[in-house]
């Protein structure tokens, strides 16, 4: 196994305790609260890679970068708010979804060609989609997850504005207009309804926010050793490592329905994946 490999899967694990963290202290803490800690905290760190990095503010491009950043705030308030209500495993699956979004995007903005088989591709995520959502039931769980489903479209549009802007502008100075972007957007919502932290969970909303930049950096060192697409296959082991928390600390078994559910959406997702990795109109440097 290489490098690139390697550190794709510490990230996802260190990316599965963040998101175990978060799951923890939902239960006394807004998830907007979090999104707000998680952000702040992150933007301080990544602010302060930039002053040792030299990494300068872009004069240009500005209103894209804020686009980029409210994209990826309004993906965090919807996946947090997925992982508080639904298992683990369910909600990591849900946002696995944003590469097909991402294509989409990718299609219809960037007038990207659309890579061939997707077409066939697609019904096997969308089912697998529709198993995991579990509208059938006509339950709360289904409309939780079908905000699962909302986060992983705006990750999608998240990860084209990225595309977009990655040749344009350092890493570190998109992730500081995500992270900048994600703590204002928050402090409205928790303007009137902020709960004073407890000692512990204040710790844990610390970690959150260290946890989380951690994994963010051994991502970025994992693109540097290896391509793209081993990176995002390879990352699909998260969802184990999500499943493997939820079962430990709150017993959530997986049914019937998410396990097939999950086998759909990851094959699908690695199809995709392997796919672009073939066509040069889709491949990613």
């Amino acid at each position: 196994m290489n490098n690139g490999a390697i550190l794709a899967i510490v990230s996802s694990l260190i990316f599965s305790i963040m998101n175990a963290l978060v799951k923890e202290v939902s239960d006394t803490i807004p998830v907007a609260e979090i999104v707000f800690f998680r952000s702040i905290i992150g933007t301080v760190l990544i602010y302060i890679l930039m002053k040792n990095s030299k990494v300068s503010f872009s004069a240009t491009g500005i209103p894209m970068l804020a686009l980029r950043g409210l994209l990826g705030a309004l993906y965090l308030i919807a996946y947090f708010y997925t992982i508080f209500k639904i298992p683990l495993a369910d909600a990591s699956i849900l946002a696995h979804l944003s590469p097909f979004f991402a294509v989409a995007f990718s299609i219809f903005l960037l007038k990207e060609k659309i890579p061939k088989g997707v077409l066939y591709i697609m019904p096997l995520a969308l089912i697998g989609m529709v198993l995991l959502v579990k509208p059938f039931e006509f339950s709360s769980y289904s409309l939780y997850a079908l905000i699962g489903v909302i986060s992983a479209f705006f990750a999608g549009a998240a990860a084209t504005s990225i595309r977009y802007l990655s040749s344009r502008h350092h890493s570190y100075e998109i992730v500081f207009y995500f992270l900048a972007t994600a703590t204002v957007v928050s402090i409205p919502m928790i303007w009137n309804n902020m709960v004073i932290p407890s000692i512990r969970d204040l710790f844990l909303l610390i970690c959150i926010g260290v946890v989380s930049l951690i994994g963010q950096i051994y991502l970025t060192k994992s693109l540097t050793h290896a391509n793209v697409i081993v990176v995002e296959i390879t990352r699909y082991i998260g969802i184990v490592f999500n499943a493997m928390w939820g079962l430990l600390f709150w017993a959530e078994v997986p049914d019937t329905f998410t396990f097939l559910g999950g086998l759909l959406i990851i094959a699908s997702c690695i199809a995709l994946s392997r796919m672009k990795d073939h066509s040069p109109e889709t491949k990613l440097n």
